[in-house]
């Protein structure tokens, strides 16, 4: 599969100076991290959750989480479960692309048995999402996630989310995150990425953000994420890709604050879709994709299908970062320096830049790179159509 695969080709070449890379279920898990992009949460109950992820993965969601907990009442889980079984042997005999599939689920016990009841199946599963996932509840969770492995021989990886109490509270932020940065380091080769769950920081102050406003306009949320990044997503080698928070909205709300998407980038006809966007609360999610990367995060939760085409279009690296990265990992600049970059609008430092650099380079294997004159509106066109 590959992020845009869905743009016929002649139009793709329009678009991309570097067209995005391919990648699969058995890429390597780095490859994997970035690749993730827009992560597609649905209910298990859904009647049509096969017919569902044929669908959407033609439409360019390349990674869905089928939910068992907190998406669906506590009484339907039974019935969830023999959902997911039956879904698993229906797509097992469909022959479309089908995107990376994670199952969310409440208890680690489930782990063994759903991958044990979906059986030959279970070749399409990519792993779990581990809830509320702190040292002493995530141990459990990674332990079962080992021992389906090792019964179904098939690769497993973990998404632990990261939304406990103990992490949010001041008193017990520090060590709850020293406590998880110690279970995912032992479990490293397991876990894919690390979710926050914002939804639940929220939840703890009777809290909750407008269309108008991003994570990182309620403080509390934003301090949250800062000190996760800071623990567990560092460029040294020793952290984990941490993927971007819920955006909740999805249809028009009265609207408070004037609308955050400048018309400048947008001209002629592409008026039309600022426009569209703006009356479905996507100008907030545009600007809170933007402070995930600015503020160290790659991908994001999504709980609608209209999310998918802006996460992905902003992943896409544009042609000016492109070259500032490239100019940076020259090997003649491994001594350092500072040059002037290419389009001569900044100072490039190489070493301090070159961790960013790498990490552009990753993103632009996998999402390509935009050319020279095709801005994040044409590529946002494209994923829309």
């Amino acid at each position: 599969m590959r992020h845009f695969g869905y743009v016929p080709p002649d139009a793709r070449k329009g678009l991309f100076h570097q067209e995005p890379g391919e990648f699969g279920t058995g890429s390597p898990a780095r490859t994997l991290a970035v690749a993730l992009g827009a992560t597609l949460y649905s209910p298990a109950t859904r009647t049509t959750l096969a017919e569902d992820v044929v669908k959407l993965s033609a439409r360019g969601v390349v990674s869905m989480v089928l939910c068992l907990e907190d998406s669906i009442d506590d009484s339907e889980v039974p019935g969830a479960e023999e959902n997911l079984v039956g879904t698993f042997a229906d797509l097992q005999e469909c022959r479309a692309e089908l995107p990376l599939l994670f199952i969310r689920v409440r208890q680690p016990g489930q782990i063994t048995d759903l991958v044990r009841r979906i059986g030959p199946a279970a070749r399409l599963l990519s792993g779990f999402v581990l809830p509320k996932f702190t040292e002493e509840r995530g141990v459990p969770f990674l332990e079962a996630l080992t021992e389906a492995e090792s019964a179904s021989g098939q690769r497993l990886f973990a998404m632990p989310v990261l939304e406990s109490p103990e992490l949010l509270h001041l008193e017990s932020r520090v060590e709850t995150l020293a406590g998880i940065r110690q279970t995912v380091d032992k479990y490293r080769d397991r876990v894919l990425a690390l979710r926050l769950g914002v939804t639940d920081f929220c939840s703890a102050y009777g809290l909750r953000r407008s269309p108008d406003m991003t994570a990182y306009d309620v403080h509390l949320v934003a301090a949250v994420i800062a000190d996760v990044v800071n623990t567990l997503g560092r460029a040294d080698g020793t952290g984990f890709t941490v993927t971007g928070p819920v955006w909740e909205y999805f249809r028009q709300q009265e609207r408070m604050f004037k609308p955050q998407l400048r018309c400048s980038p947008f001209t002629g006809r592409a008026e039309e879709l600022r426009a569209a966007l703006i009356e479905h609360d996507m100008d907030g999610l545009l600007r809170e994709i933007e402070l995930d990367r600015a503020n160290g995060l790659q991908g994001k939760t999504c709980i609608h299908p209209s999310h998918v085409a802006p996460v992905h279009a902003l992943s896409v690296v544009s042609h000016e970062e492109y070259s500032d990265a490239v100019d940076i990992l020259r090997p003649e600049r491994g001594g350092g320096g500072v040059l002037r970059s290419a389009y001569t609008n900044k100072m490039n430092e190489v070493k301090p830049h070159r961790a960013w650099a790498e990490r552009t380079m990753q993103r632009a294997e996998i999402f390509g790179v935009a050319r020279e004159d095709v801005s994040f509106v044409e590529l946002l066109a494209a994923g829309l159509k």
